[in-house]
């Protein structure tokens, strides 16, 4: 069985739809528990409306809870009792193999280094994401927002360890990996990426040079690598974006009885691509490079996105044991 603690009090749509979520994860694969981590009254209301397997659902009683007012390296080291700290702990504990939340990212992140530790290889952790692309066939970005500062040998090792994840996780076959910058030019960019080029070159397997932001989507590189700054940006304008085309869409077809026939006719061509730029299809992002799995969901996320995330990232991250492979790839 494999167990996954959740923090179901994180989030802007938390309790409800992160137990449903959970919950929902657990009728789809009989091999997985999640473990509720929250307070013990609002969880059991909730699930009396659920139907599930008693042995696939435990509730960890944790009464308090971080906020978005808390301040996140002081939240995560005074607030023990909170349900974010509580499901890392059980992972410390050797109580779960996943802890996932959709609480601050902030604190998640220094509740991972104070708990789990850092893996020894890595200097700084990051936070995974998988973009999708026209091919169908997703890249992986990394990092969008762990750490808005980054060193070059911190995106060297970002680069491998998007690798691993691409390899591992996605079933990628040797991987090809990109530096994200303003020009190809091995030239161009600031000091940083600059000084991070020759380092990918060297010590990166399938590293093809730089790539621009607007080739993100072609699907040239399976793994892009940049710090939590650029990362979080080019995450939040795609975000962005995707729901302004969707919004100009529904304008122009209501128009007119001409343009509604033909909204009629393109809808479910127009679902399917909804559906691939969905950010709640891939569920979350993976902390990489602590010692522990731990996934960060969207702060607005809803039942699917926490199932997704459950099934497409915690669970398969434990069983192909993905961070002993990053650590071997560090190594």
């Amino acid at each position: 069985m494999v167990r996954i603690a959740v923090d179901v009090m994180g989030g802007d749509h938390a309790p409800l739809e992160i137990i449903k979520g959970a919950v929902a994860a657990t009728r789809e694969r009989d091999v997985l528990e999640v473990c509720l981590v929250g307070k013990e009254g609002v969880i059991r209301k909730i699930l009396e409306n659920e139907e599930y397997a008693s042995e696939q659902v435990k509730i960890v009683a944790a009464d308090d809870i971080i906020t978005t007012d808390d301040e996140p390296s002081l939240a995560a080291r005074q607030k023990k009792a909170s349900s974010l700290v509580v499901a890392i702990n059980l992972v410390k504990n050797g109580e779960a193999d996943a802890a996932l939340s959709a609480g601050s990212t902030g604190a998640l992140m220094v509740g991972a280094i104070f708990s789990l530790g850092r893996v020894k290889e890595v200097q700084r952790p990051a936070l995974l994401t998988v973009f999708p692309t026209p091919k169908g066939k997703g890249v992986v970005v990394l990092d969008v927002g762990a750490n808005m500062d980054a060193k070059p040998e911190h995106l060297q090792q970002y680069a491998k360890i998007g690798v691993v994840y691409a390899s591992e996780i996605l079933g990628y076959p040797n991987p090809k990996c990109a530096l994200l910058n303003v020009g190809e030019e091995r030239t161009k960019g600031n000091n940083q990426t600059r000084k991070a080029y020759p380092l990918l070159e060297a010590n990166v397997d399938g590293f093809i040079g730089n790539i621009e932001a607007r080739d993100v989507f072609a699907g040239e590189s399976d793994v892009i690598v940049c710090d939590g700054f650029a990362g979080n940006i080019l995450l939040k304008t795609t975000e962005g974006v995707s729901k302004g085309i969707f919004a100009t869409l529904r304008e122009e077809f209501s128009r007119s009885l001409l343009t509604r026939s033909a909204s009629a006719l393109l809808l479910p061509a127009l679902r399917r691509i909804r559906s691939k730029l969905d950010e709640s299809e891939y569920g979350g992002a993976p902390l990489l490079g602590v010692n522990g799995i731990c996934i960060k969901c969207h702060g607005s996320s809803k039942a699917k996105a926490i199932k997704q995330a459950l099934l497409n990232q915690a669970y398969p991250m434990v069983v192909s044991q993905t961070n002993k492979k990053i650590i071997d790839a560090l190594s």
